[in-house]
Protein backbone atom coordinates (compact mmCIF):
# COMPACT_ATOMS: atom_id res chain seq x y z
CA UNK A 1 0.00 0.00 0.00
CA UNK A 2 1.55 3.40 -1.29
CA UNK A 3 0.23 5.32 1.78
CA UNK A 4 -0.79 4.15 5.32
CA UNK A 5 -4.11 6.02 5.92
CA UNK A 6 -6.27 5.47 9.22
CA UNK A 7 -9.16 6.45 7.89
CA UNK A 8 -8.66 4.52 4.45
CA UNK A 9 -8.14 1.38 6.36
CA UNK A 10 -11.09 1.51 8.60
CA UNK A 11 -13.20 2.06 5.49
CA UNK A 12 -11.55 -0.94 4.00
CA UNK A 13 -11.71 -2.80 6.87
CA UNK A 14 -16.07 -1.81 7.42
CA UNK A 15 -16.64 -2.45 3.82
CA UNK A 16 -14.59 -6.15 3.93
CA UNK A 17 -15.60 -7.78 6.92
CA UNK A 18 -17.47 -10.68 6.64
CA UNK A 19 -17.00 -10.66 3.23
CA UNK A 20 -15.03 -12.32 0.35
CA UNK A 21 -11.89 -10.95 -0.38
CA UNK A 22 -9.95 -11.94 -3.59
CA UNK A 23 -6.27 -11.22 -4.41
CA UNK A 24 -3.22 -12.48 -6.08
CA UNK A 25 -0.18 -14.45 -3.98
CA UNK A 26 2.02 -11.59 -3.50
CA UNK A 27 -0.61 -9.41 -1.97
CA UNK A 28 -1.71 -12.61 0.80
CA UNK A 29 2.03 -12.67 1.31
CA UNK A 30 2.56 -8.98 1.94
CA UNK A 31 0.27 -9.31 5.34
CA UNK A 32 2.19 -9.56 8.14
CA UNK A 33 2.62 -13.19 8.68
CA UNK A 34 1.74 -13.88 5.16
CA UNK A 35 -1.75 -15.09 7.31
CA UNK A 36 -5.17 -14.06 6.01
CA UNK A 37 -7.87 -11.24 6.31
CA UNK A 38 -9.53 -11.93 9.78
CA UNK A 39 -13.43 -12.46 9.74
CA UNK A 40 -13.80 -12.63 5.69
CA UNK A 41 -13.03 -15.52 3.09
CA UNK A 42 -9.94 -15.02 1.45
CA UNK A 43 -9.22 -16.19 -1.88
CA UNK A 44 -6.08 -16.15 -3.46
CA UNK A 45 -5.10 -16.93 -7.54
CA UNK A 46 -1.99 -18.71 -6.65
CA UNK A 47 -1.06 -20.95 -9.02
CA UNK A 48 1.59 -23.19 -8.33
CA UNK A 49 0.50 -23.10 -4.16
CA UNK A 50 0.22 -25.82 -1.40
CA UNK A 51 -3.27 -26.32 -0.27
CA UNK A 52 -3.81 -24.15 2.59
CA UNK A 53 -6.45 -24.50 5.55
CA UNK A 54 -6.70 -20.32 6.09
CA UNK A 55 -7.38 -19.19 2.38
CA UNK A 56 -9.05 -21.20 -0.76
CA UNK A 57 -6.63 -21.50 -3.31
CA UNK A 58 -7.59 -20.96 -7.05
CA UNK A 59 -5.01 -22.02 -9.62
CA UNK A 60 -6.76 -19.71 -12.65
CA UNK A 61 -9.16 -17.60 -13.88
CA UNK A 62 -11.79 -20.72 -14.35
CA UNK A 63 -11.36 -21.95 -11.10
CA UNK A 64 -12.04 -18.44 -9.77
CA UNK A 65 -14.80 -18.25 -11.61
CA UNK A 66 -16.21 -21.48 -10.26
CA UNK A 67 -15.34 -20.28 -6.99
CA UNK A 68 -17.03 -17.38 -6.78
CA UNK A 69 -20.23 -18.30 -8.25
CA UNK A 70 -20.89 -19.52 -5.16
CA UNK A 71 -21.48 -16.00 -3.65
CA UNK A 72 -23.18 -13.01 -4.06
CA UNK A 73 -21.36 -10.43 -5.94
CA UNK A 74 -22.24 -7.87 -3.86
CA UNK A 75 -20.01 -10.00 -0.91
CA UNK A 76 -16.97 -10.24 -3.39
CA UNK A 77 -14.12 -7.68 -3.10
CA UNK A 78 -10.91 -7.93 -5.14
CA UNK A 79 -7.88 -6.19 -3.21
CA UNK A 80 -4.58 -6.34 -5.41
CA UNK A 81 -2.31 -6.79 -6.68
CA UNK A 82 -1.64 -4.60 -9.61
CA UNK A 83 -1.83 -7.20 -12.29
CA UNK A 84 -4.76 -8.72 -10.37
CA UNK A 85 -6.47 -5.45 -10.92
CA UNK A 86 -5.96 -4.93 -14.08
CA UNK A 87 -7.48 -8.28 -14.91
CA UNK A 88 -10.55 -8.43 -12.87
CA UNK A 89 -11.44 -4.60 -13.46
CA UNK A 90 -13.24 -4.95 -16.76
CA UNK A 91 -15.77 -8.10 -14.79
CA UNK A 92 -16.20 -5.78 -11.98
CA UNK A 93 -19.38 -3.68 -11.16
CA UNK A 94 -18.43 -1.67 -8.45
CA UNK A 95 -14.96 0.42 -7.74
CA UNK A 96 -14.37 1.83 -4.29
CA UNK A 97 -11.12 4.11 -4.78
CA UNK A 98 -9.84 6.27 -2.21
CA UNK A 99 -7.93 9.60 -4.37
CA UNK A 100 -4.88 11.25 -2.03
CA UNK A 101 -4.16 13.97 -3.09
CA UNK A 102 -0.09 13.35 -2.85
CA UNK A 103 2.64 11.92 -5.09
CA UNK A 104 3.34 8.65 -3.68
CA UNK A 105 6.54 7.70 -6.36
CA UNK A 106 5.07 5.28 -6.88
CA UNK A 107 6.19 2.45 -10.47
CA UNK A 108 2.38 1.10 -10.89
CA UNK A 109 -0.69 2.59 -10.96
CA UNK A 110 -4.13 1.79 -11.23
CA UNK A 111 -6.37 2.68 -14.04
CA UNK A 112 -7.91 6.48 -13.92
CA UNK A 113 -11.49 5.37 -13.86
CA UNK A 114 -12.25 9.27 -14.93
CA UNK A 115 -10.51 8.40 -18.48
CA UNK A 116 -12.16 4.95 -19.17
CA UNK A 117 -15.75 5.76 -20.80
CA UNK A 118 -17.38 2.86 -18.87
CA UNK A 119 -16.78 3.81 -15.56
CA UNK A 120 -18.74 6.65 -13.72
CA UNK A 121 -18.51 8.52 -10.52
CA UNK A 122 -21.32 7.88 -8.58
CA UNK A 123 -20.55 9.37 -4.96
CA UNK A 124 -17.12 11.07 -3.99
CA UNK A 125 -17.16 12.11 -0.03
CA UNK A 126 -15.97 15.97 0.71
CA UNK A 127 -12.21 16.09 0.70
CA UNK A 128 -10.90 15.00 3.80
CA UNK A 129 -7.43 16.32 5.94
CA UNK A 130 -6.47 14.19 8.24
CA UNK A 131 -3.41 16.32 9.05
CA UNK A 132 -1.11 14.24 6.58
CA UNK A 133 -2.44 13.67 3.55
CA UNK A 134 -5.64 15.03 1.56
CA UNK A 135 -8.08 12.42 0.10
CA UNK A 136 -11.67 11.66 -0.63
CA UNK A 137 -13.56 7.93 -1.05
CA UNK A 138 -14.97 7.51 -4.01
CA UNK A 139 -17.72 4.90 -5.65
CA UNK A 140 -17.22 4.24 -9.46
CA UNK A 141 -19.65 2.03 -11.52
CA UNK A 142 -19.25 -0.07 -14.39
CA UNK A 143 -21.96 0.84 -16.71
CA UNK A 144 -21.37 -2.94 -19.03
CA UNK A 145 -19.41 -5.36 -17.12
CA UNK A 146 -18.39 -7.96 -18.30
CA UNK A 147 -19.91 -11.50 -16.99
CA UNK A 148 -17.18 -13.71 -15.08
Amino acid sequence: MLFAIPEDMKFFRETTLNKVVVMGSNTLKSFPGGKPLKNRVNIVLWPDADERDDVVIVRNLDELSKTLSAYDTDDVFIIGGAMFYKTMLPYCDTAYITKVRADGQAQVFFENLDELSCWSLEKESELINNGQYEFSFCTYKNKNPKPF
